[in-house]
């Protein structure tokens, strides 16, 4: 039951996602409606068999104010696909800022990277041009449909056509 359903507002934009148990009850309590169904498996009771929601649709829009990804060391290492974005490792990560804190450097989401533990000590307390460093990619910011896009073929096919919506 580990498996993830795609939550979309009434007006088919992407909210979040949340699990099978939390979608089949919105959907008997008929708060929400099934848009996709998943290709593995069911749901059963006693009595009765219903397929595993893969994408629903709540009845009613709900406003959201929208904060944006939140700025963690897990979300980073996401947007970096958890790789070192000096030699592409995957090995021994950490977290790394573009200009050290001691330089002034603030821990945001285009100062942080992710790097591997044996780039981040050649960086040492310098920039990554004055350590002769090339970063694999400029960091930015994601949005929510940026990350739920990046994670739609490893979980859920059907969830693509929802999400081809460009939000920055």
């Amino acid at each position: 039951m580990d498996h993830k359903v795609l939550i979309l507002n009434q007006d088919y934009s992407a909210i979040s996602l949340c699990s099978v148990n939390k979608a089949f009850v919105l959907i008997y309590l008929e708060k929400a409606e099934m848009l996709e169904k998943a290709d593995n498996g069911f749901l059963r009771s006693i009595s009765s068999t219903f397929p595993k929601p893969s994408v629903i649709r709540l009845q009613h829009y709900v406003h959201i104010p929208y904060k944006g990804i939140s700025l963690s060391r897990h979300n980073i290492m996401k947007r970096d696909h958890f790789q070192c974005q000096y030699c592409g490792t995957s090995k021994n990560l950490t977290l790394d800022h573009l200009m050290p804190r001691s330089r002034g450097g603030k821990s945001s989401w285009t100062n942080l990277i992710t790097a591997c533990g044996r780039c981040n000590t050649r960086k040492g307390d310098r920039t990554p041009e004055e350590a002769g460093l090339t970063l694999k990619q400029l960091p930015k910011k994601p949005s929510l449909i940026s990350f739920l896009r990046q994670h739609a073929t490893s979980l859920d096919h059907s969830w693509a056509n929802y999400l081809k919506a460009d939000i920055v």
